[in-house]
């Protein structure tokens, strides 16, 4: 069974920087995407960024495309999302999951598993 543990979510100021860490446990397959989903008060969760474990190919939202990185050290089974310029608009709780085989970008959300808890972001203005 697929865990992940995402954390490193804090409040920061707008402008301000933040890298959030996946560690993903269980994995019984080789080939994998993992994904950064956000879920902001009121509004349904949305995918940010995956990245896939066969190629390293990076996908993301628009809203993030220029101000967000996706990285993952496949050694440790850990995935990094690095969050630069960030906006209030960015504030949600985080959440990473896992998507076994190859997803068509960022994938649909049905196609993960192993969703943890996420960790709170909150931008200030």
């Amino acid at each position: 069974e697929v865990q992940v543990v995402e954390s490193g979510g804090a409040w920061v100021q707008s402008g301000g920087s933040l890298r959030l860490s996946c560690v993903v446990s269980g994995l019984s397959y080789n080939l994998y995407a993992i994904g950064w989903f956000r879920q902001a008060p009121g509004k349904e969760r949305e995918a940010v960024s995956c990245i896939s474990s066969d190629d390293g190919s990076t996908y993301y939202s628009a809203s993030v495309l220029g101000r967000f990185y996706i990285s993952s050290d496949k050694v440790k089974n850990t995935a990094f999302l690095q969050m630069n310029n960030l906006e209030p608009e960015d504030t949600a709780v985080y959440y990473c999951a896992v998507a076994p085989g190859t997803t068509w970008g960022l994938g649909q959300e049905f196609e993960y598993e192993g969703w943890g808890q996420g960790t709170q972001v909150t931008v200030s203005s």
